[in-house]
């Protein structure tokens, strides 16, 4: 497929997986999940149409694996970053001893104030690396990182998770286990 398309179909789709499913009649299940049938009607009922294998291409190619299928390859949904009212449901996790966040120059005395919060999101997004946090702050301008101390985090009741692509959440990370590499 055509790069371009597939850009185009993943900001599709995070568009309406994450943020408006009903602009496109869609109503996501327990989890995000949603009918890969139905999700390709509403794409053709609403002038965008996508064929299955399109839809599987975007899924194995994303470069940051935003959606998944279930086991059965009926469903799909996106692995995060709602901000939707949805259960993802996500069981609690050990996660590694650090973690990171990467924003832009802007935001940092801000987070190191108040630390980060998700905002209009479910969750604060975490790396389980250096690079992968470098170019999430890349977007946002000139990358800052944050370690984030997990251990001492999770031993005061913060609860972690890891959506299906691996990236890791929290509900906040207040800034005494803030660190700017």
């Amino acid at each position: 497929m055509n790069p371009k398309r597939l850009v185009k179909i993943s900001k599709y789709l995070s568009y309406h997986l994450r943020h408006h499913p009903q602009a496109i009649g869609l109503e996501l299940a327990p989890g995000g999940w949603v009918s890969v049938e139905n999700l390709l009607n509403a794409t053709h009922q609403h002038n965008f149409p996508l064929s299955r294998q399109e839809l599987n291409e975007v899924v194995a190619k994303n470069d940051k694996q935003r959606f998944s299928f279930d086991e059965t390859g009926t469903l799909i949904r996106a692995n995060q970053g709602h901000s939707i009212n949805i259960d993802l449901q996500l069981e609690p996790t050990n996660p590694p001893e650090v973690l990171y966040h990467g924003t832009g120059h802007r935001a940092v005395a801000s987070i190191l104030q108040k630390g980060l919060h998700k905002m209009s999101r479910h969750h604060v997004h975490l790396s389980a690396d250096i690079e992968t946090a470098k170019k999430v702050g890349a977007r946002h301008g000139k990358p800052v990182v944050f370690a984030i101390n997990t251990t001492e985090m999770q031993s005061n009741g913060y609860s972690f998770y890891r959506s299906d692509n691996g990236v890791w959440l929290v509900d906040e990370v207040p800034p005494e286990y803030l660190t700017q590499v």
